[in-house]
């Protein structure tokens, strides 16, 4: 009987605070990989810069019993970004062999210089790249010249390139990453957090739920305007909309604006969020731009199917009349129409569409399905090129 194999001890590379007051998608996905590393034995420690010193201002310090070190770095244009550049070189010189793998969060210049040294210190490097920035704004996108060619390609030498979705796959193809070095695999959700809901009752007009930040990017004007075009005579509709941002004061406007003031709800940053999608019979995504929304992810594993925009991530997940329904992002008429359809369901149809949304998103995010196709990565294991089949491919 061959010996366990002995835990791993991961460092986390994230190029932007950590922790985050309200959370961001990377920022949230380390803090629940930590977790569940930490669960089956392994260690992680988190390295990120010392970005504010406000919300973070200690140099080593833990969140959730997570050990967070973080590098300091003159406020100084280009100075301060190569000053961080060398701190980090120098600690992973001098410390990057304590730890048996390097995960990056943020497809950037720390994680093409995160990946060169690995290749150097012959340490497995995962880079994850996560959405629209790093494609359209970061490295793999706007950036330009010398350095940003140098560093794109020490992110292709790393020893596997993390997609979280088909689409973000196809893009590092078509960037020239090889196809041997990419694994497919979508962020983790723990989804004991987020129980099946109860069976509702069956009478009654169905309540929505969108959770996120009130943000353009995010598509809630579209989504008050198609629900004033889908329920506009309605008054049992009921839409929820959880978070916080700088489009607060217009959005309520707007819903004022359109005569749907009253059926909509403003809950602001919310610390139950759990509760409040146990309370829901759908969940609403009208983003025009996505990675994978951890925010689908939670939807599906609260037993909600999910209306959503067909954008990275949500296009990956969800199939029309099996788990949710999607619409062309930006597409008002559309998504009116998809929203009359989850209404018509009734409650109890959404239950069962809802069921099957929790047994898919368990299937290929669950925290311990991700985690051990990690780990399998961490020890040097070779990137599986294809992703676990979508719910179209398995049938309904």
């Amino acid at each position: 009987m061959s010996p366990e194999p002995r835990p791993l001890h991961v460092l986390m590379v994230l190029e932007s605070n950590f922790p985050v007051v309200g959370g961001g998608g990377a920022e949230s996905q380390v803090r629940t990989l930590a977790l569940g590393l930490r669960e089956q034995g392994h260690r992680v420690t988190v390295l990120t810069p010392l970005h504010d010193r406000a919300l973070t201002p200690a140099r080593i310090g833990r969140h959730a019993g997570i050990p967070v070190l973080r590098l300091d770095y003159p406020r100084i244009r280009l100075l301060g970004s190569l000053v961080l550049w060398l701190r980090l070189l120098a600690f992973l010189a001098r410390r990057g062999r304590r730890y048996d793998a390097w995960h990056v969060h943020i497809a950037h210049y720390l994680g093409a210089l995160t990946a060169m040294m690995g290749e150097r210190l012959r340490r497995p490097v995962v880079v994850k790249v996560s959405g629209w920035w790093e494609l359209r704004k970061g490295l793999l996108g706007a950036a330009r010249g010398p350095v940003a060619r140098l560093g794109r390609r020490w992110l292709r030498r790393a020893s596997a390139q993390q997609a979280i979705s088909r689409r973000i796959e196809h893009e590092l193809l078509r960037l020239g990453f090889a196809r041997e070095r990419i694994v497919a695999l979508p962020n983790a959700i723990d989804t004991r957090r987020f129980a099946l809901r109860a069976a509702p009752a069956a009478a009654g007009h169905p309540a929505a739920i969108y959770v996120g930040r009130l943000v353009p990017e995010k598509g809630l004007d579209l989504l008050l305007d198609a629900w004033a075009d889908a329920f506009g005579n309605c008054a049992d509709a009921r839409l929820r909309l959880v978070g916080a941002g700088p489009l607060d004061a217009a959005l309520r406007a707007r819903a004022a604006q359109l005569g749907i003031a009253a059926r909509v709800e403003f809950l602001g940053q919310r610390a139950d969020v759990a509760g409040l999608l146990g309370a829901a019979d759908f969940g609403v995504l009208p983003s025009h731009i996505e990675g994978l929304s951890n925010t689908l992810l939670e939807f599906m594993a609260s037993g909600l199917p999910v209306v959503a925009s067909r954008v990275s991530g949500s296009e990956d997940f969800l199939v029309d009349g099996r788990n949710g329904w999607l619409f062309e992002a930006g597409a008002r008429a559309e998504l009116a129409e998809r929203l009359r359809a989850a209404a018509q369901c009734g409650r109890t149809g959404l239950y069962r569409l809802g069921c099957q949304a929790r047994e898919d998103v368990c299937a290929r995010a669950d925290l311990a399905v991700v985690v051990a196709r990690l780990v399998s990565l961490y020890r040097g294991g070779q990137p599986d090129a294809m992703m676990a089949p979508a719910a179209a491919d398995r049938g309904s």
